[in-house]
């Protein structure tokens, strides 16, 4: 675990590098694109001329005299949840970060707009069990407490379930919240709970990757190992069939995980190491925003 006063440089540099792309996404949509928890009450008001009849309250109508409208607020507080892989694969990365570092700032920057929109943050870390549950709570100080102990924790497991952290999320979130699930998408077997977690719930998925992990380098015999087992495989980076296997089954991954998570209902976010991640976000944002104002959920 860091030390206190790395860690606390950690996240004033976060802070500082997130804080631009905080306001680009809340500037691109993200408080027209989560919904709240509904209508609320808020006050009686004159009819006028085109409201719907069904809106008269006839009680006030009839003791006042005249025609009477209830008016509803959208009620904007949301909670916003962050399921974060954790697992050993998330260590790798060969540019400007690793992807566990990709997961982090982009964490900080939606947690941080949450916080900004008067919502309730919590997240869970997940390798292939449960590792941490922060219940969800207002306020910027919490949401700097989600990011230090993202940054802070460590793991007891090293591979990947997924299936298992969404069962956990169904059973303790009974009220409909914001997903943000934040993988790599090494693993298989969650799609059936997934469907089922984003029939109630607004869930968007954020794959990051590694430009490394979709194509080889040509420079000879390479030993790579598996982060998350620990087996060892020697590819010889030197021959065209290797590298365009690798690169083939690299892309075959990608495509199911986003036949995956369409059939499941969830929008997609792909990130890379190799690239800035603000535009990618505040262009999700707004896409979405759009697509809800045309109706489209």
């Amino acid at each position: 675990m860091a030390a206190p006063a790395d860690l606390i440089r950690k996240i004033r540099r976060i802070e500082i590098t997130t804080r631009r792309a905080v306001q680009d996404t809340l500037a691109g949509g993200y408080h027209s694109v989560f919904k709240g928890r509904g209508m609320a009450f808020s006050e009686v008001r004159p009819y006028q001329p085109g409201d719907e009849i069904r809106a008269i309250d006839w009680n006030v109508t009839a003791r006042l005299g005249s025609a009477y409208v209830k008016r509803y607020l959208e009620e904007r507080e949301l909670t916003v949840l962050f399921l974060v892989d954790v697992s050993a694969s998330g260590r790798f990365g060969t540019r400007v970060r690793t992807k566990q570092a990709l997961a982090v700032e982009v964490c900080a920057v939606l947690a941080l707009a949450a916080a900004r929109n008067h919502d309730r943050v919590g997240a869970v870390w997940v390798t292939d069990r449960v590792e941490r549950f922060v219940p969800p709570r207002r306020g910027r100080e919490h949401a700097l407490r989600v990011l230090r102990e993202l940054l802070a924790f460590e793991t007891a497991g090293r591979g990947t379930d997924i299936r298992r952290a969404l069962e956990v999320l169904r059973r303790v979130v009974t009220k409909r919240a914001v997903l943000f699930l934040v993988s790599d998408f090494e693993d298989r077997g969650y799609e059936r709970t997934l469907r089922a977690l984003a029939r109630k719930h607004d869930v968007v998925a954020i794959s990051v990757s590694d430009p490394r992990e979709a194509a080889l380098p040509e420079v000879g015999l390479v030993a790579a190992e598996d982060p998350e087992t620990g087996a060892v495989v020697v590819l010889d980076t030197g021959s065209g069939w290797v590298r365009e296997a690798y690169s083939a089954r690299a892309s075959s991954r990608r495509q199911a995980t986003a036949a995956a998570l369409q059939g499941a209902g969830v929008d997609l976010l792909d990130l890379s190491t190799g690239e800035p991640y603000d535009l990618p976000l505040v262009r999700f944002f707004r896409e979405r925003a759009r697509r809800v104002a045309r109706g489209g959920g």
